[in-house]
């Protein structure tokens, strides 16, 4: 029960996130649930050495080094930019928002765009004169909508990608989410000018697409060389898979691998490695500890046992996997979940109802993913407010269209 009591700490602090008057990040959380089930005995250190995965760690490592890259180069500013400054109109907008970082996150991560999209949606927003509002929700729907359908969209799709065992993970996550996630895209954007209709003064835009943001045009230069290595890297991964040579590209190296030119002739590897995404770095290494620790208990197995449910019921997936992600939240239910479908000898589309499940929950508060914590956070920092009630209004009905969709497809292919 040691692990468990951790576990329930470790909740309570994610979702109040706050004690007295400091606010505790959720990595600081996960570690201090770490710490307490190794001080406890919960778990032996040699155990806890052994629940990490390292693979997951060094993929996320070089993924963020690239992205860290990126953004402060100013380069992905500077293509966002360019890319919403081609809208003529609000619909355009939208459009561009919401299909452009939503597909840019199944390469980058979601988290990396919602940092990177805040400060641009809310600069364009106010440069025609417009409520951020709408735009601000449609990054945030789009950026996890567009995660489903990629093993490197987020960090539980990557979970599931390493953990599960399945064969061709870029093309499996393609073949059966791709279409339902542009479905997916395309009715947030019909929710969004629902409740955000067009008025007279947004049928017309004119913005300028000639603005450089970089800032510095070496790093850009490497930071683009590296893209372009992931890219490659990630075509020859699926190519490989289809031939049955998958093992010789496995998924952790496609990052450190195109990481490399950044750390080898950039100037400002320091600078990069010291402004990584530490924390999700600890967080990830601290879930592993404490979930094996909860999982070795036997708790978790028991209590879904008692309630009779059917783990590789993909419905029961669905429902459990938006629920529960609320209040656990979605990379450490994914990490409880996982064992449970392996055991019950799960197939590929158990899997990947969990993977969309996990991620899809995230738009239905905003509690339900950390993504639209950074994008409501950037956004106060700006003077741009969206309420919990303002979020969930769009985001309730979005997410059981969503995962109607999703069960659908599954359902059918």
């Amino acid at each position: 029960m040691l692990a468990l009591l951790a576990l329930a700490l470790v909740i309570a602090l994610i979702i109040f996130r706050r004690v007295g008057k400091y606010e505790v990040p959720i990595w600081v959380s996960m570690a201090i649930g770490a710490v307490l089930v190794l001080l406890t005995g919960a778990i032996t250190p040699i155990a806890a050495w052994n629940a990490i995965d390292f693979g997951v760690i060094a993929f996320l490592f070089g993924a963020f080094a690239i992205a860290r890259a990126l953004e402060a180069s100013g380069l992905l500013e500077q293509y966002t930019y360019q890319a919403v400054g081609k809208a003529k109109n609000y619909r355009d907008l939208l459009l561009i928002i919401i299909f452009g970082t939503g597909f840019l996150s199944a390469l980058l991560m979601n988290d990396i765009f919602a940092v990177v999209g805040t400060p641009i949606v809310i600069l364009m927003a106010r440069k025609l004169g417009l409520s951020a509002k709408p735009f601000l929700l449609a990054l945030a729907f789009a950026v996890t909508i567009g995660s489903v359908f990629s093993p490197i969209g987020n960090p539980q799709n990557l979970l599931i990608a390493t953990k599960s065992g399945m064969p061709t993970p870029f093309v499996l996550f393609a073949v059966h989410l791709l279409l339902p996630t542009i479905i997916n895209l395309a009715i947030a954007f019909m929710l969004i000018r629902f409740f955000y209709p067009e008025t007279k003064e947004t049928k017309e835009l004119k913005l300028s697409e000639n603005v450089s943001m970089v800032r510095d045009a070496k790093l850009a230069r490497i930071a683009k060389l590296c893209t372009g290595i992931f890219a490659l890297l990630i075509l020859l991964r699926v190519l490989a898979g289809l031939l049955g040579f998958e093992a010789l590209l496995p998924l952790p190296a496609l990052s450190l691998i195109a990481a490399l030119p950044l750390f080898l002739f950039s100037e400002r590897r320091v600078d990069i490695a010291k402004s990584l995404d530490w924390g999700t770095l600890v967080l990830f290494a601290s879930m592993f500890i404490l979930m094996q620790a909860v999982w070795n208990e036997g708790v978790f197995q028991s209590l879904i046992s008692s309630l009779s449910i059917d783990v590789k019921s993909i419905p029961a997936i669905l429902i459990v996997s938006t629920i529960v992600s609320q209040f656990v939240s979605n990379v450490p239910f994914t990490a409880l979940y996982l064992p449970l479908l392996t055991a019950a000898g799960a197939g590929t589309k158990e899997y990947l109802a969990l993977a969309a499940g996990t991620t899809l929950a995230g738009n239905l508060t905003l509690l339900g993913a950390a993504s639209n914590l950074i994008i409501v956070t950037g956004a106060e920092k700006r003077g741009e407010r969206i309420s919990f009630l303002e979020f969930a209004k769009i985001g309730a009905v979005l997410t059981l269209l969503n995962l109607m969709i999703v069960y659908a497809f599954l359902l059918i292919f």
